[in-house]
């Protein structure tokens, strides 16, 4: 027998959508996760008491734009149709919207309420706000951005940046518009980082030694930035790689219904989908 959860301040779960099983049972879950948080998700695997698949999805969705990302993650969604499964968890946030009416028929889905990746590192949205209002001009960088986040493989081609020129060297620019011109698109669209003062590397706990802290702290010194070394946290991660789904910090949509933004603290919300 397993407990049926809260819905998200908004009633309870139809019948038959459950979370964790009462009485120490064993659940299956599938993990669809970006790439970014390979170790993290790795190291909450071997610590779940449940069974978990796992498909990491490459970094580069977060820059082929909400609907390009949106439909990879729909098609990694429907090919669990059938599976056995108890819950699909996303190690996904908002994303932009790239998650947005985001549905299983057959399975619940399981979302950290989360803005972006940086609230998973941070261990809570509270805390993650609390240092972004303070720190203003942060660059985030860890062990996944150093590893996985510069290669975006074939996606590149469809980026958001690659399809509009963002990624052209400044020779590329002249030579596609000239000179004026080019300094202008690379002074307001092209220099992605110009608003950026302070590196702040996240530490998990998780890595095997400094290297991706030393690597942080040279590109923050290459590029005059500030650097900080912060303490991230493993809790919410964690806890949902573990079935405990709180009604504060997932949101668990039921079988049939979507992903929904919510423009208020709950970041999301669930309706059901119109088919």
């Amino acid at each position: 027998m397993r407990r049926q959860a809260p819905y998200n301040g908004r009633g309870r779960l139809p019948e038959g959508v459950l979370t964790e099983p009462t009485g120490g049972g064993s659940m299956r879950f599938k993990l669809i996760s970006c790439e970014i948080f390979a170790r993290e998700m790795c190291d909450a695997v071997v610590r779940s008491p449940h069974r978990v698949d796992v498909e990491f999805l490459p970094k580069g969705l977060h820059d082929i734009g909400a609907e390009g990302m949106r439909a990879r993650l729909q098609e990694a969604v429907d090919r669990c149709e059938g599976a056995e499964c108890d819950a699909i968890l996303l190690g996904y946030g908002l994303c932009n919207n790239g998650i947005v009416g985001l549905f299983s028929r057959s399975h619940p889905v399981v979302v950290p309420r989360a803005h972006d990746c940086i609230t998973l590192f941070f261990g809570s949205r509270e805390r993650y706000l609390e240092y972004f209002d303070s720190h203003p001009g942060t660059f985030f960088m860890t062990s996944g951005w150093l590893e996985r986040g510069r290669d975006a493989g074939e996606l590149t081609q469809l980026s958001i940046q690659h399809r509009t020129g963002m990624d052209l060297s400044y020779e590329e620019l002249v030579a596609r518009y000239g000179e004026d011109n080019a300094a202008y698109l690379r002074e307001t669209l092209c220099d992605a980082l110009r608003n950026y003062g302070r590196l702040a590397y996240i530490r998990m706990g998780i890595e095997p030694d400094d290297r991706f802290e030393r690597e942080s702290r040279a590109l923050a010194a290459e590029r005059g930035w500030a650097y900080e070394a912060l303490s991230g946290d493993m809790g919410l991660i964690r806890r949902m790689l573990a079935g405990r789904w709180d009604e504060a910090d997932f949101l668990v949509v039921p079988p049939g219904w979507q992903v929904k933004a919510a423009h208020d603290g709950a970041i999301l919300r669930a309706e059901p989908t119109s088919s």
